[in-house]
């Protein structure tokens, strides 16, 4: 009964909760996030935003469109520490990023390898090979199966920070004030971007609170939207 209030009570709040899609060049954009031991019984969530965009470029800000899928799960496997729940997150968002590469080039849009966004550096060194492999070894086995796939081109899994990240949202609980303030970015509204700014790197700030105007808060993921 509690859940049925709690989603009578979003459907009262929300009534006219729209998704809006945009000709976009079709590569399929996925963005992973993982949250550590925040389930019941030491278990991590998973999570995982999809859509159809353009093929990121370094500096450059990220080009929205609408959901086609949203991830989200918790581990079945109980994870040793958070790079192991980022690698499972990862694992479970490639096999469906897998089935959709499949599905998009079957119907006429051959992909590059599939841009996908990881806010740990060390689940995103473990799967390019970037980082000398020792006690990871005790890690899930399955997971390395992104290793493979990261070699032949299938996918293309690279570090961006969390603020940046559209599939931190699911993995987390959150206050109202936050479901309100970050709505624009995952249903359409009248304020919501067609393009996500691109985060600072830690190396950026170098000790300083705020090295460039940047429309990020410190420990809140995605930008702040100022109303009309």
């Amino acid at each position: 009964m509690q859940r049925v209030d709690q989603f009578l009570d979003y459907m009262a709040s929300h009534p006219n909760a729209k998704i809006r899609y945009h000709a976009s060049d079709m590569v399929l954009n996925v963005h992973s996030d993982a949250s550590y031991l925040t389930a019941p019984k030491a278990r991590s969530r998973a999570s995982g935003h999809f859509f159809l965009g353009s093929l990121p470029k370094d500096g450059c800000p990220i080009r929205l469109n609408g959901a086609i899928l949203t991830n989200c799960t918790i581990l079945k496997c109980v994870a040793a520490s958070a790079a192991e729940a980022e690698l499972g997150a990862l694992f479970l968002n490639a096999i469906e990023a897998k089935i959709m590469r499949l599905t998009l080039e079957e119907i006429g849009h051959p992909q590059p390898p599939t841009p996908i966004h990881c806010d740990n550096s060390t689940a995103v060194g473990i799967c390019s090979n970037t980082i000398k492999r020792q006690r990871s070894r005790a890690m899930n086995m399955r997971y390395f199966w992104l290793l493979c796939h990261q070699a032949q081109k299938m996918f293309n899994i690279k570090y961006h920070p969390g603020q940046e990240n559209l599939g931190d949202y699911a993995s987390k609980h959150h206050n109202g004030a936050h479901h309100r303030r970050v709505r624009p970015f995952y249903l359409h509204t009248d304020q919501s971007p067609r393009l996500l700014p691109r985060a600072a790197r830690p190396s950026e700030r170098r000790g300083c609170v705020r090295t460039r105007d940047t429309p990020y808060v410190s420990r809140t993921p995605l930008p702040r939207i100022i109303p009309a």
